[in-house]
Parts: structure tokens; sequence; C-alpha cells
């Protein structure tokens, strides 16, 4: 194992919720705060909260549960100052980290896993493999590409799961890992006949479900060559892989990073515009409801044929269930669609649809409210017991990152400004926020105990919420 002397650096930053202005931005878009060399002890007097030690405080996916919430309840109540600890890596982190008994663990686009005491400090990590670079790709905006896609922990095999792109010829390894250790337990290929693995993208989250870790793969930014919408699910064990391809020509990613949500012991998916511009539908534009690799159900608007043409479909926000009986979905062109639980409508039929916005993102969800992560601002929408959807509070436009919510606050980045918001989540109102370093677009925190755990492009920020 490798990659004891990058942790280089920490920086440590502080703001209080009186002051709820932005930092100074340097002109590489980074925040500029004073650095501090890392030690063998936590770096700030932000590690004073303890260790997280309970089953509760685990955060083992993508949003902290199957149903990609984004709820945590065993977050203390927040108040006062947010302290924030940044660890710098050895590359660009664009999954959401995942705590495993008391073990943070972080991949990076160098294809480098990490795992993290909740302070920040090293315990081990591994190297997957050489990543791949962007000269090497048809198209795509990350580079070095790596690990992308938010790793998932399983606790019946007590192992974690992540996926790397590897080498100038491009495999995507699943790597199977002992969360102790970082020890390789073993690797397999998931890259299946019928479409280029030089134009996949493994980008959303990895989720488990029935004994197999489901994989689901997209197309790289600028939609170039010949790539299908797939989700591939492996044996939790090893064994040989299965996978449903959305039948469409070309396109159709299921790429947007919550990955495949769980319900009722079903994969929802969504999904982005494919080749079919009219006549024949190719189950693109949509959400797909999955038993494994069986096509359950679907929905696409009825003017899937015209977003195909416009790159204006569904794939860019994860499936939220709200309250076990409503499904809530929106896209690329403004409108939010409410879809039954058990029947999810076909072309057309959805429950109700509303202007809502352009989502890019997974949302985070609280009894019967969706907190949605919108290009112009994070939005509140709740879904009443009819299935009506109303917009409520909609927040600064430049909090657009995908939000967690617990501790009585709801938490979204601004990735531009570098900027962990705390927003009171009955009014949107922005009641803390501290400096965590620059961000991808699509960042979100992982919550555990009093800590937020935040991807950078530099490595990752420990954030401490003070216990009320």
């Amino acid at each position: 194992m490798a990659g004891a002397g990058l942790l280089a650096v920490l920086v440590a930053g502080c703001t209080s919720g009186s002051d709820p202005s932005p930092p100074a931005a340097s002109s590489t878009g980074e925040s500029t705060r004073p650095s501090t060399p890392a030690t063998g002890a936590a770096a700030s007097s932000s590690s004073a909260v303890a260790k997280p030690t309970t089953a509760s405080q685990n955060w083992p996916t993508y949003h902290g549960d199957p149903q990609r919430t984004g709820l945590s309840k065993a977050m203390p109540a927040a108040s006062g100052k947010l302290r924030a600890t940044e660890i710098n890596l050895d590359g660009q982190v664009y999954a959401s980290p995942i705590v495993v008994s008391g073990t943070v663990i972080v991949a990076t686009e160098h294809n480098v896993v990490y795992g993290l005491k909740p302070n920040g400090l090293l315990q081990w990590s591994v190297t997957i493999g050489e990543p791949t670079n962007r000269s090497d790709l048809p198209c795509g905006n990350i580079d070095p590409l790596g690990i992308t896609g938010t790793p998932v922990y399983d606790a019946a095999t007590r192992t974690v799961f992540v996926v790397a792109s590897i080498g100038s010829r491009v495999r995507h390894d699943l790597v199977a890992l002992d969360p102790a250790t970082g020890a390789i337990r073993w690797r397999r290929s998931v890259d299946l006949p019928g479409a280029d693995a030089q134009a996949m993208q493994q980008r959303g989250a990895l989720t488990v479900l029935d004994g197999r870790v489901w994989v689901p793969f997209g197309g790289l930014a600028g939609d170039c060559g010949q790539y299908k919408g797939r989700l591939v699910g492996v044996p939790v064990g090893n064994g040989e892989p299965v996978a449903y391809t959305v039948p469409t020509t070309r396109e159709a990613g299921i790429w947007t990073p919550p990955g495949a949500t769980v319900l009722d012991g079903h994969l929802l998916v969504a999904v982005g515009n494919g080749a079919s511009v009219g006549g024949t539908y190719d189950f693109s534009d949509s959400v797909l409801e999955l038993d494994g690799t069986r096509l359950v159900d679907s929905f696409s608007p009825s003017a899937w044929a015209a977003h195909n043409a416009a790159d204006l479909d569904l794939g860019s926000q994860g499936p939220a269930v709200v309250g076990g009986k409503w499904i809530f979905i929106a896209g690329k062109d403004g409108d939010g669609y409410v879809l039954k639980v058990g029947d999810l409508g076909g072309i057309g039929g959805q429950v109700s649809q509303a202007k809502v916005c352009r989502s890019f993102g997974g949302t985070a969800v609280a009894g019967d409210t969706v907190y949605v992560p919108c290009a112009d601002g994070l939005r509140s929408v709740r879904i009443d017991g009819a299935g009506r959807l109303t917009v409520g509070w909609h927040a600064d436009q430049a909090i657009i990152g995908s939000p967690v919510l617990g501790g009585g606050r709801l938490y979204s980045l601004n990735p531009e400004a570098g900027v962990l918001n705390a927003l009171d989540p009955a009014t949107g109102r922005v009641r803390e926020r501290v400096p965590v370093g620059a961000t991808s677009r699509f960042a979100t925190p992982a919550i555990s105990g009093s800590r937020l755990y935040v991807p950078t492009l530099t490595g990752l920020t420990v954030v401490e919420t003070a216990a009320g």
C-alpha cells in the first residue's frame, strides 16, 4: 500500500453563522487561506468531536441509504460556527465519501482509495491501477479519469466496492476492498459486449441489492462514441456479471451521480437522451424500474422525442422516493414530475407535473418534502397525499449542490465559490457557511456524527458542526 506521504497539507478555516459572506477567491477559483503542515495529530481545534462508533453513524452509500434520501437521523442539532479542515490527497475527488465503522473512505481520480480516521488522519491507502488520461479518450472533462462513481459498502460481506477506469486502452474494473485495511480481495472487468469501453463512463454511484453490486454506465462529457446506458450486476462474492442495457442504438446513459435508487426490492434509474427522435420509442429520457436485469415499468414524458433531439432529458437527476408512495423526477427541461410507486405510468402517465427547474444531481428527502438541486439555486418541493407538487422556497442561485440533511440543517455547496452552506430546511435561509475549497459541480457531502465530509478537487474537507 502507498500514499501515506500524500497527506501533505492540512488547511484549517473557520467562519461564523453570524457572517455568511463568501470567502475571498484566488484567480484559480480556490478559496485563499493560510496553510498548516500535517502532523501526527489533528491540525486544527475542529477535531474535538468524538469519533463515530455506532452503526447509525455509518454512511455506506451515496446520500447515506439505498433510497438516496440524504438524511442523517443521528446528526446532533447544529448551532454556532462551522469549522473546516482541508486535507490534500493525490488527486481530484468526484465521488462522495462513504463512512464505515468510523473509517472515512475516499476515492480519487488517480485511482487511489484512502481509509481515513474521522478527523482526517490516514489509516491506509491503496492504488487500484493507472488512471486513464484525457488524451486517450474520444471526449470527456475529467483528467485523469479514475474512480468517479461513489463507492458502496456491503454489510453482509463487509466489503467496499469501487469501479476504476484503468489505462490508455480503458478497462473498467470492479474492485472489492477490505474497509479495515484497504486490502484488495478481488477484482474483475465490468466491460461487456455491445458497447465501446473507450466511450463508456462509470459516473453513477454503486448500489448493493439482492447479493449483487450494481454498476451504472453512461457516456463521457460530449456524448461521443458508441456508448449505451447500462446497469451491470456482479455477485458480491465475485462471479459472472449480468446486465440490463437500454434498448437504443446509442446513448441513453445512466450517468447521474446518485446511480440506482432502491425501492421495494427493485432498482430505479434515470436515463438520458437516446438516439431515437421520433417513431420507435427506445426507453430513453425515462425513469426505468428494474428487477435485476428485467424491465418492470417505465415513465417518459410525452415530449420524449423532442427532449432527445434537444438534449433536455430526465437523465440528470436521480429518482427521489417520497413517502413510499410517490417518485419525484426532474431533468434538463425544467419540468418536475410525480409518478406513482407501483405504476410509473408509461409515456405521459405522470400523476402531476409542474415547472420546477433544471435539476442536476441527487435530491434529499424528508417526509413529504424533496430538496431539489437546481441549476439556478436549490428549491424545496412538497408532494401532498394526492401526488400534487408545490414548489416552495428558492435558495440563492449559486447554491446548486446536491443537498444532504441532518441536525436541523440542509447542507448544499456553492461549487463556484468553494463554500458549504447550512440552510434552514423550512425557509431556505442560510444560517451558516464555511469555505471548503474548490469542488466539482456534482460534489455532495457525507455525514457521520457531527461531521460532514466534502469531496474537493484537491482531496477532502472535514466540516465540524457544533452540537447544541
